[in-house]
């Protein structure tokens, strides 16, 4: 017979084994989850523990939900069955879970961001009532491509997270969970940026965290109408092979990302839909 709980703090290892155990199998490209990386997402992403839901047979973990809540609403992380036990109804009971305890708790919209590959998992929303709202893609940069711009009568200066927040110039896009303001400020410590300034502001930025011999993009935006030139210039400052993931097209529009010189890669849908009790 199955049962099914959602968690506690003190709940981490538990969290853990039934991502290995039900996730890892049907992902085997991703690196095995550790309690230390799942803290990681507590601090970075706001997993909460209250939000994450487990499903067993017998003592064995079967199924598993991890919930990241903000104001704004809550996202499905992740969401797992093992492969033994899949088609059974149990990722549906998590999903339908989650909702009834919003629906009372809020905050009621709940949203995933699926990857296209994952077939069984966009079928498992649709079927559980979310919508499609937007397609976010992951994009490489191809540096044969890339121009370098003109800037003559502007600085490229150093810039923080917090700088950025200073002058109201975070959070003016749609991203996605792993790159919201949220996220940006729990990693600050982490995160080096540029930006185009001129004598009165600051016109162009880009935040990246170095990855082995490239970068990881979490923010790239312009604050001035210049077919993409300061975005060039700044690009041409960051060294390696640069990747942006989950890019929304209110965010930067495919067709900027284009000229810039990135080729599209993977995509992911958005889900979404308001909490309901049963």
């Amino acid at each position: 017979m199955s049962a099914y709980r959602f968690c506690r703090t003190d709940d981490i290892a538990l969290l853990v084994d039934a991502l290995n155990r039900c996730w890892l199998p049907n992902l085997s490209g991703d690196a095995p989850m550790t309690p230390a990386a799942f803290k990681r997402s507590i601090r970075d992403l706001q997993v909460w523990c209250s939000s994450c839901m487990v499903a067993f047979a017998g003592a064995d973990p079967i199924g598993v939900l991890i919930g990241a809540k903000r104001p704004s609403g809550t996202l499905v992380h992740r969401i797992a069955v093992h492969p033994d036990h899949q088609r059974q109804g149990h990722g549906r009971h998590l999903l339908a879970s989650l909702g009834s305890k919003l629906a009372i708790l809020g905050p009621p919209l709940i949203v995933s961001e699926i990857p296209e590959t994952c077939e069984a998992a966009c079928g498992l929303f649709e079927s559980s009532g979310f919508a499609r709202e937007a397609v976010l893609t992951d994009y490489v940069l191809d540096r044969d491509r890339q121009a370098s711009g003109s800037m003559s009568n502007r600085f490229v200066i150093p810039v923080t997270v917090d700088d950025l927040a200073a002058n109201g110039l975070l959070g003016r896009a749609a991203t996605c969970w792993e790159r919201s303001v949220e996220t940006l400020t729990a990693r600050k410590d982490e995160i080096a940026g540029l930006a185009v300034a001129s004598d009165e502001r600051l016109e162009a930025c880009i935040l990246y965290i170095r990855c082995g011999a490239g970068a990881e993009i979490l923010a790239l935006r312009s604050f001035v109408e210049d077919e993409g030139g300061r975005l060039q210039h700044l690009l041409s400052r960051v060294e390696g092979p640069l990747t942006f993931a989950k890019v929304h097209p209110d965010e930067i529009s495919p067709k900027c990302m284009e000229a810039l010189g990135f080729r599209a890669a993977d995509r992911y849908q958005v889900y979404a839909a308001r909490a309901q009790a049963d």
